[in-house]
């Protein structure tokens, strides 16, 4: 198989002007005529639906929750990176897109991040437009904040609900478009099968989540956009029905999948209190800000923070990282927090939590301003712990949060499927190593409301797509594969819930495949998963039947995906024989325990090809050229 990136000539900062005027149009009458599926309604799915729609197209969209609007995309919190220059603080599309290439490690498509980095300043413009209540100054200007990675001010906020007032724009757009019949939209209904018909993405089965029905549904079009896969590790910052079956099923088509090893883990999520957790609660970016992270200097220290003087308090990012202190990227601050945690300089009870404390901003700025920044955040947090974060500092410790990794596209979005397409966090493309905070808001809303409406025109306007219907043989295949998976995860009537094997599965993938990561502990990995997944199809106990509301079912289906994705992870950590971005193996570092990346072996894609369930999938490589942003030992020193 030849990966081709499809990624144009010229100059970085004219191959997307380029592009688009090469792209074939199809003309607005026969928009009509074409139909397309949209997994997803997120920022991503939710504003490629409403453009689409908006352009003529005719639009099923697809999501599993009971309204678009509740979609994973309102728990981002903190805001969305446009190059403005607002700040008039030297920020400019060429920073940003430096910003992203090397806060992803050198893992990044140049061409990719660099149309990302155009697009972000239409994006706010787009959005104010839609009336989305941007913070502003007292002058009327909209406002902006730092973010991990930059030192410039490019982050655009709703105070922190961002996610939210974000995906209520997309989704009013979105409501129009179904108010006028341009959308059918399909709640409650979950994607279990990808239909290829001669090579091309055709259509999908869904599981109508109330009924119970199978049904088939055709399009000259499939368009993935169902977000990432973190809850391979059962605890997350994701939502409890954030799964990953939409992609792995078409994995399992043949689409290949790109970096699974690359995920990200946050710094700032609420610690885990115990084992009767199903969800982590992150807290946003954006409060390293005005908070300051810090330890005590020493291990035994078991004192209040508030009688812990400033001389025995070890701020330990400001003084690794004098340039960037507590804004350095996430994985930075990550290991960061691991390390001095491991060294015995944990807080809390289980001594696996770092303080975030806004003692000095307040001080600095007042109570009435730190309020009318992150009120929600410091009310969430107090709803959560019980602790005042305006008289005691937070607790915070990493956590999954993001994967980079995802289905492997090109540069029109297409997966190596024709006409499948794959955008937002569920694809590989923009983040290489590490997601930069505040774009994945970016990196959703330019794939649906700027990329895809000229990439999938150009795909329809190619032709050659022939008249199908759900009378297909391959869409009879598709579901006969669908009802037998769902038949048999009924049949095997075991002794062991679900979620037993969830958490089994989280366990070893978070002791082994977590923040760190050595060759040892990935071998154990992929035997155990197996183990597990061997365990699981022979004693896992789902409950109810099919013809019916049965949440045990849809959480089987997507465990026993995860079981499978799990190992691949794993896999893709393994032959990854460096350490970059949030991919930390322990065997690969510098004398001052940062990452060591090894450029000349490892600067590529790795994009697994699925091969049979008892066969080992295949790895090939597109390689990554930088010729604009050279690879260096990353520092924020």
């Amino acid at each position: 198989m030849k990966l081709d990136s499809k990624i144009p000539e010229g100059h970085i900062s004219e191959k997307w002007y380029k592009h688009r005027f090469q792209l074939k149009l199809v003309n607005p009458a026969n928009k009509r005529k074409y139909s397309v599926i949209i997994v997803g309604t997120g920022l991503a799915g939710g504003s490629a639906a409403a453009t689409l729609a908006e352009l003529g197209y005719n639009v099923m969209a697809f999501c599993y929750q009971d309204s678009a609007r509740r979609a994973h995309s309102i728990a981002a919190q903190g805001g969305i990176n446009a190059a403005k220059n607002y700040q008039n603080d030297g920020d400019s599309i060429y920073r940003l897109f430096y910003d992203t290439v090397k806060g992803g490690d050198y893992r990044a498509r140049e061409a990719n991040v660099h149309r990302l980095a155009e697009l972000s300043v239409n994006i706010i413009d787009q959005c104010v437009a839609q009336g989305v209540p941007f913070a502003r100054e007292y002058s009327g200007y909209l406002d902006n904040r730092s973010f991990g990675g930059a030192q410039v001010s490019r982050t655009f906020y709703a105070r922190g609900q961002t996610g939210q007032q974000l995906l209520l724009g997309a989704y009013s757009a979105l409501s129009k478009q179904i108010g006028l019949g341009n959308v059918k939209m399909f709640p409650r209904h979950e994607m279990l099968e990808l239909v290829v018909v001669n090579g091309r993405a055709r259509g999908i089965i869904a599981r109508d989540m109330v009924t119970g029905e199978i049904k088939r549904y055709a399009a000259d079009a499939v368009l993935l956009a169902t977000g990432g896969y973190g809850n391979v590790y059962y605890l997350s910052t994701n939502a409890k029905g954030s799964n990953t079956t939409a992609i792995w099923r078409a994995y399992k088509k043949g689409a290949v999948f790109g970096n699974p090893c690359f995920v990200q883990i946050h710094p700032t999520c609420i610690p885990v209190s115990g084992d009767h957790q199903s969800k982590l609660t992150l807290m946003s970016e954006s409060l390293r800000n005005d908070g300051r992270v810090w330890v005590p200097k020493s291990p035994d220290d078991s004192r209040k923070p508030s009688e812990i003087p400033e001389e025995d308090r070890d701020y330990f990012l400001e003084r690794k990282y004098p340039s960037f202190g507590n804004l350095v990227p996430r994985d930075v601050a990550s290991r960061n927090a691991k390390q001095v945690c491991d060294d015995g300089k944990g807080v809390g009870s289980s001594k696996l939590a770092v303080y975030l404390d806004f003692r000095d901003a307040i001080k600095r700025l007042g109570k009435p301003k730190i309020e009318e920044k992150y009120g929600n955040l410091f009310d969430m947090y107090e709803q959560i712990t019980a602790e005042n974060p305006y008289n005691v500092p937070m607790r915070i410790f990493p956590a999954v949060h993001y994967t980079m990794g995802g289905l492997w596209v090109d540069y029109n979005l297409m997966s190596n499927i024709p006409g499948l397409f794959v955008l937002g966090e569920a694809n590989f493309s923009d983040h290489g190593a590490n997601r930069l905070g505040a774009s994945a808001l970016m990196q959703g809303l330019a794939d649906g409301y700027f990329v895809i409406p000229y990439t999938l025109g150009g795909y329809l306007a190619e032709g050659g797509l022939d008249k199908i219907s759900t009378e297909h043989e391959e869409f009879g295949n598709a579901e006969a594969q669908t009802r037998e998976r769902i038949n048999k995860l009924l049949s095997i009537k075991g002794t062991k819930s679900v979620d037993h094997y969830h958490k089994a599965l989280g366990k070893v993938m978070w002791d082994n495949v977590g923040m760190s990561r050595n060759a040892k502990g990935l071998d154990e990995a992929i035997k155990q998963i197996k183990e597990i997944r061997y365990e699981f199809w022979q004693n896992v106990k789902v409950l109810g039947e099919n013809e019916e509301i049965n949440q045990s079912l849809e959480k089987a289906g997507r465990v026993a995906d995860f079981l499978e994705l799990g190992e691949l992870v794993a896999r893709d950590a393994l032959q990854r024989n460096e350490s970059c971005g949030g991919h930390f193996r322990e065997e690969y570092q510098t004398e001052e325990n940062e990452a060591r990346r090894d450029d000349e072996n490892f600067s590529y894609v790795g994009a697994w090809e699925y091969k049979g369930d008892d066969q080992e999938p295949e790895m090939h490589k597109e390689n990554l050229a930088f010729e604009y942003v050279k690879p260096s030992q990353r520092s924020y020193k």
